[in-house]
């Protein structure tokens, strides 16, 4: 049986359709996940870690206003890094992920386990998702990627 990873690239490959990240919390797991495959390089171009804040803004066209007005881990940042994505890695799909993968949270910020992802397919689509996993760091991180591939596969 192939794996998630594996049959989201067959099914991409198959459109013709190339995919990247921006990945904030994950720190590139869904890239190396994806890179694990024989194959990848048939549809993946490249991916963007954005760990930092001005990351997000400088590589990944994130509005400071946004990371002000809604905080760094919400819907509208993890879409614009999303299309952002798509437009700096030249792709046309992008999945995208910020949260807080723990495992402490400040004050008044996002609680372990918050996470918003999205993916982008070019311009004219974006799927927002807000989740929440429970679990160690690395736990948390990787539930991300696997739900990144079963939404990718789903929307295929």
């Amino acid at each position: 049986m192939d794996s998630p990873a594996k049959r989201v690239i067959k099914k991409m490959a198959g459109k013709g359709l190339s995919l990247g990240s921006v990945e904030s919390l994950t720190g590139g797991l869904f890239a190396s996940t994806i890179c694990e495959v024989p194959g990848a390089s048939k549809v993946f171009k490249g991916a963007l870690v954005t760990y930092d804040n001005s990351e997000k803004v400088h590589l990944a066209d994130v509005l400071e206003e946004s990371i002000e007005s809604y905080g760094v881990v919400s819907e509208q940042v993890a879409e614009e890094m999303a299309l952002g994505g798509v437009r700096n890695l030249f792709v046309d799909v992008c999945v995208s992920f910020t949260g807080n993968a723990g495992p402490t949270a400040e004050v008044g910020s996002a609680k372990v386990g918050d996470v918003y992802m999205a993916i982008a397919f070019g311009g004219d689509r974006v799927y927002r998702y807000a989740l929440h996993f429970k679990g160690p760091r690395n736990l948390i991180r990787q539930q991300c990627v696997d739900k990144a591939l079963e939404e990718l596969d789903a929307l295929l």
